[in-house]
């Protein structure tokens, strides 16, 4: 029997996580250093998923399955094609550089206060995060993915609630109403779309029989599954509504501006960079991939929908006064971004979107753990309450400035690659939607300069005149996202060396070809 390497990686960081909490209330720098620890043991293990994996091979590969709960067909099955491989390392990568930024975010403010939750239990919530994150990536069994899928928001719920963000302008009693607030309305909308899912998976049941996404597709291929059009289409949308919550997608959007505003910025890196990939990530594995004939009747509404997203986000993000909100609002564009070409039905727009998954992930880490250095040294969110920050901090402030520059996807750097893709992707089936699209590229400009410039440049105000620059550890965190960043922009080819041969699967899952050039190339 050969090691199960897929369930080691997600088993890891669970075990962090019970190791951490278990270590005793006076240890509080011991559970840092093992928390530490065990995520850079689950990154070396997902380094070895991604140099085990052949993006030439079977699918679905590094595959286990037993037995589970074999009266109603639910197996545990895993497996990862090379979309899962990617998503899996931006996880374990991003965690390391999410414990160290969150360093002292839990510590208490005082000797003896009661105001926070001890140390301990923050980074344990972390790693098991984690664990579940990775696990919803692995699944290739509907209903053990569902079962992770709902199971992340009750860590999620504490981290949010529990150990929000300390800088707040009306006091803690305030704050506290504030964080406990966005933990309730992460909360129910994220059950309110697991619920409906639910149903779906259960009616997905009725009519296959068994939850096994490698058994239903072939199935359906070799047309011993063939569902009732309507059928189809209502199990569409109970999945499609659970992700388009996750992702987040306008309408459903309005938890992710509160959530990521009371939470640490380590956390919102968590929940934007990390876990709202699993929405986006899932349209593709389950949307495209069990309902295809659906998801073609979708598009249209989808894209516009996107669209929406992509232009709503960007403009609320030009108007905003605080850092935080700024940052999830021009996040709420970019997933737009993501949907968009996902449901493009190009290899483009699709590859596009995976590597806009990861890319996103790593320039929103950058972006938002340097506003928490920020904001962390000055009390304060608002973006009125600085200026002249570059004169006092230059590394600060410079870091700052790449994380907004791959924000707006400057070519040279990882997001521009992605951002392209997807355009070229969606502009040669859908030339309207991608034209409409662009102004999002000119919005994310506007909002990030006005940023900087306004919280960077001019006179120095008082307040931060001797704002401390960046720390050994603060550098530690940001300047490996940075070369990374760089790194993929300027040679993206070992992702999607990766992502393309998946993305071919799923463009046959829905048995769409790309449209033919209307200009044939030169030969």
């Amino acid at each position: 029997m050969s090691f199960p390497l897929l369930t080691a990686t997600a088993a890891l960081p669970a075990i962090g996580a019970i190791a951490t909490a278990a270590v005793p209330a006076a240890k509080r720098t011991a559970a840092k250093w093992l928390a530490l620890l065990f995520s850079l043991a689950t990154l070396a293990l997902a380094i070895t998923v991604l140099v085990r994996f052949d993006p030439d091979g079977d699918r679905y590969q590094l595959t286990e399955s037993h037995a589970w709960i074999a009266d109603f067909g639910v197996r545990y099955e895993l497996g990862v094609d090379g979309i899962a491989v990617a998503l899996i390392a931006l996880t374990a990568l991003l965690i390391p550089f999410i414990v160290l930024a969150g360093w002292h975010d839990a510590d208490p403010l005082e000797t003896g206060s009661r105001r926070w939750r001890p140390t301990q239990g923050f980074f344990a919530l972390i790693l098991a995060v984690e664990a579940m994150v990775i696990l919803s990536f692995e699944a290739t069994d509907v209903f053990l993915f569902y079962i992770f899928f709902e199971a992340m928001l009750i860590p999620l719920y504490f981290l949010i609630g529990g150990f929000g963000d300390r800088a707040h302008e009306h006091g803690e009693e305030t704050a506290a109403t504030q964080r406990s607030y966005a933990a309730v309305k992460f909360l129910l909308y994220n059950l309110a779309g697991g619920l409906i899912m639910l149903a779906a998976v259960i009616g997905l049941y009725v009519v296959a029989g068994n939850f096994s996404l490698t058994e239903i597709a072939e199935a359906r291929a070799s047309g011993e599954l063939d569902m009732a059009t309507s059928t189809e289409r209502w199990l569409f949308l109970g999945f499609f509504f659970a992700f388009a919550v996750k992702a987040p997608l306008w309408p459903l959007h309005t938890w992710l501006p509160n959530a990521m505003q009371e939470s640490t910025a380590p956390v919102a890196v968590l929940i934007t960079a990390v876990v709202d990939k699993v929405g986006t990530f899932a349209m593709l594995r389950f949307c495209l991939g069990l309902f295809p004939e659906a998801s073609e009747w979708a598009t249209p509404v989808v894209l516009v929908l996107a669209v929406v997203s992509i232009i709503y986000g960007a403009l609320l993000a030009v108007g905003q006064r605080d850092i935080k909100r700024l940052i999830a609002y021009a996040s709420i564009s970019h997933f737009g971004f993501i949907i968009m070409g996902i449901f493009a039905m190009t290899s483009q727009g699709q590859s596009g979107a995976t590597l806009y998954m990861v890319n996103h992930g790593i320039s929103t880490a950058v972006l938002m753990l340097i506003a928490g250095f920020l904001i962390s040294r000055r009390g304060s969110r608002l973006i009125a309450d600085f200026g002249g920050v570059q004169k006092v901090a230059p590394v600060l402030a410079g870091t700052f400035l790449i994380g907004g520059l791959a924000t707006l996807s400057l070519p040279g750097l990882a997001p521009f690659v992605s951002e392209f893709l997807v355009l070229v992707g969606t502009f040669t089936r859908y030339p309207v939607i991608g034209i409409v699209a662009t102004l999002g590229i000119v919005l994310a400009a506007l909002y990030t300069l006005v940023l900087y410039q306004r919280t960077m440049t001019g006179p120095v105000r008082p307040e931060v005149s001797a704002m401390p620059d960046l720390r050994v550890r603060e550098i530690a965190v940001v300047a490996p996202l940075v070369v990374l960043l760089v790194f993929l922009g300027v040679y993206p080819k070992p992702l999607t060396d990766v992502v393309n041969p998946a993305v071919k699967h799923t463009m046959s899952d829905v048995q769409k070809q790309d449209p033919r050039p209307e200009v044939e190339a030169a030969k």
